[in-house]
């Protein structure tokens, strides 16, 4: 354990060096929150009341969940780097193993990410109510496996591309298909009206599956499409990218 919290120290390091551009990205996600979910929020009242209620309830803990999404990926973009100027010969001087380096990545990526999003979800909190203490666990035990998961999905993209360029793409497509294919920002029942296709994807998104637990929870009386298949689509996820980022990860550390 003692690798892999030197290795969490030294991701967290490198994460507060930008903590100003933090704070800006922090005040962009609540910007989001208080001036276009509430500009949407009267625009499309007269249509989504009776079906959601309020806009600005529905779309805030898709917030905290793509908060989260954006912070946990940031750790592909310092590992693509890493490849690219190959300090990993650096990192294999340190004396630790390439599988406590390869988790520690993972954990670190995972834990800057709950950390980002904790401000963005205590906002949801004051604005939709606390959970109980059983209900705030499980909430964070699902965002934390989810967190894990992307960490996990970053890195493995990370290792597969040989240039900013590539990797900027490839995090770009994800983006689109992760964010705009899901609940995050209307209800399931819209993404359904596009085709069967599109709805299934949404309704194995683990991004889907985390927004909706926190709606379910906080905002009982509009309808939702959680349910226990959305955790083990999230639980899923975070094993199958956190296996394959481990051992990419590793694979790049034994290049000469």
């Amino acid at each position: 354990m003692k690798g892999i919290i030197r290795m969490v120290e030294h991701d967290f390091r490198n994460f507060f060096r930008y903590k100003w551009w933090l704070v800006g990205l922090i005040s962009m996600n609540l910007a989001d929150l208080f001036v276009s979910a509430l500009v949407y929020n009267t625009i499309l009242k007269p249509t989504v009341s009776s079906a959601i209620g309020s806009y600005f309830n529905f779309f805030a803990p898709g917030l905290a969940v793509t908060g989260l999404f954006a912070s946990a990926f940031m750790i592909g973009r310092e590992i693509n780097m890493e490849r690219r100027r190959e300090v990993h010969h650096y990192l294999l001087s340190l004396p630790m193993t390439r599988m406590e380096l390869a988790i520690g990545r993972v954990l670190s990526g995972g834990l800057r990410g709950m950390m980002y999003m904790s401000p963005l979800l205590l906002t949801c909190f004051i604005f939709l109510g606390f959970p109980n203490i059983l209900q705030l666990l499980l909430i964070l035990a699902v965002l934390f496996l989810l967190a894990i998961g992307i960490s996990g999905l970053s890195i493995s993209i990370a290792v597969s591309t040989s240039s900013l360029e590539k990797f900027i793409t490839a995090r770009g497509a994800v983006y689109y298909v992760l964010f705009f294919c899901s609940t995050v920002f209307y209800p399931l029942t819209v993404i359904q009206s596009a085709g069967a296709a599109l709805a299934t994807l949404a309704e194995i998104n683990p991004l889907s599956g985390a927004s909706d637990m926190i709606r379910s929870i906080l905002l009982p009386k509009i309808p939702s499409s959680f349910s226990y298949l959305s955790i083990i689509y999230i639980i899923a996820f975070s094993a199958i990218f956190t296996f394959t980022a481990a051992f990419a990860y590793m694979k790049i550390l034994e290049r000469k």
